[in-house]
């Protein structure tokens, strides 16, 4: 009976509570709203009581239509932050619990709020920090659960979290700026694209309108883009399907085919400019997470693994497994790394001095500052170098359209 009813109120605490928009006058008698997360009114009511203001106006916030919540769906930077805020809160002293409950309790989406009041039900009732994450593997991996176990056991929680978060930190910052290289060529190529398709559906037709009163031959250049116009007004509808379906069965693939992810990456490795953008983050990912778990207290072979993991690039994750192995056979990791013939020379370098004057962790930290700040400069630099290329390209295809239009009335300009 016992067990019984501390399961209903274990499933009843971890119910998504309803959100409050609430009026009311703090100590000082200022008038102060806000929004709020509770079981019913009165705890509602209690609560801000607590907090010194007594509440004239509180009512449930509406639901969206349609029964849409309209809470946003919890990315990776919503983890780092929570990761900072806790590793913040124990530092000052706030107990576990508390510290998950305040964070649960005070942000802004009902999904994160549901995630945390969940994980607080079970740390209350006894079940380790990292058992009750590694139910919610969408939201923390292995690494991190690995991560807060060893704090765990080493009685170092709040250490840990600082680490984490650090780590998490740079890791959305490296995700952040890769994007930020890939987003503008493709947004521009895209509209590029659309510009071109509309050239070509409705303003060449225009002007093959004109030409066909001309009763003269048009140049090759002309009749090829008006027989690409021809091709697009009739199955312009098939070409567009085609990408959509193109699009949408390379991406299933790629998502259920390890081959073909290993493939993928393989290639893009060797793409110019952007393979060696993305070889520096792979180097920076592997050296991050190394000096992470590693200076957590987690041994080499297992620190190794979760960097193969971390890496982002088969090619790499394959590297690093392989050192793994001759790691656990007896050999030293520097010298493994230089096996594998992938690894930079400084790498390579800073590892071995990192080894000798055992500060492995402080040295892989080092590298991974270093191709971060290189990662940065390559993007910079990368956005600097498509700007050009792009106008470029952008004014041979528009360019060449308006040409290829005006060419037969500059050779009639020239009879006449």
């Amino acid at each position: 009976m016992a067990i019984a009813a501390k399961n209903k109120k274990s499933k009843n605490a971890a119910k998504e509570q309803d959100i409050f928009i609430w009026h009311g006058v703090n100590r000082k008698g200022k008038k102060i709203n806000g929004e709020l997360a509770a079981d019913n009114v009165i705890l509602l009511k209690a609560q801000l009581r607590k907090q010194g203001i007594t509440p004239s106006r509180v009512k449930k916030k509406p639901k969206a239509l349609f029964g849409m919540s309209g809470d946003k769906p919890i990315k990776p930077g919503d983890i780092a932050v929570i990761t900072r805020q806790i590793a913040t809160m124990l530092a000052a002293g706030v107990p576990l619990v508390q510290t998950v409950q305040m964070i649960g309790k005070g942000h802004n989406n009902g999904k994160m709020r549901k995630l945390l009041g969940d994980i607080e039900v079970k740390l209350s009732s006894g079940i380790p920090l990292s058992d009750c994450l590694r139910d919610h593997p969408l939201f923390f991996d292995d690494l991190y659960c690995d991560l807060v176990a060893s704090g765990e056991q080493s009685g170092a929680l709040e250490t840990i979290f600082g680490r984490i978060a650090t780590y998490k930190e740079k890791a959305e910052a490296l995700k952040s700026k890769i994007k930020k290289a890939m987003t503008y060529p493709i947004a521009v190529l895209v509209i590029a694209a659309v510009v071109t398709s509309i050239l070509l559906i409705f303003v060449v037709p225009v002007f093959q309108e004109i030409f066909a009163g001309f009763g003269a031959e048009l140049p090759a250049f002309t009749l090829f883009v008006i027989k690409i116009s021809e091709f697009m007004q009739a199955y312009w509808y098939i070409g567009l399907a085609g990408m959509f379906a193109a699009g949408f069965l390379f991406k299933r693939a790629h998502r259920n085919s390890q081959k073909l992810r290993d493939k993928v990456d393989k290639i893009i490795l060797k793409l110019p400019v952007i393979g060696d953008l993305l070889e520096k983050a792979a180097v920076a990912r592997f050296a991050r997470t190394l000096s992470t778990t590693f200076a957590a207290g987690v041994p080499l072979i297992d620190a190794l693994e979760s960097a193969a993991g971390a890496s982002g690039n088969a090619v790499f994750r394959d590297a690093i497994l392989e050192v793994r192995t001759e790691v656990s056979s007896g050999m030293q990791m520097n010298l493994a790394m230089r096996n594998c013939k992938i690894f930079p020379d400084m790498v390579v370098q800073m590892v071995a001095i990192g080894e000798e004057s055992g500060a492995v962790d402080d040295m892989l930290s080092k590298v991974a500052n270093v191709y971060e700040q290189q990662v940065d400069d390559a993007v910079d630099g990368l956005t600097a170098l498509l700007e050009p290329m792009i106008m470029a390209v952008l004014g041979v295809v528009i360019g060449g359209l308006i040409i290829a239009m005006y060419l037969p009335i500059f050779q009639i300009g020239a009879i006449v």
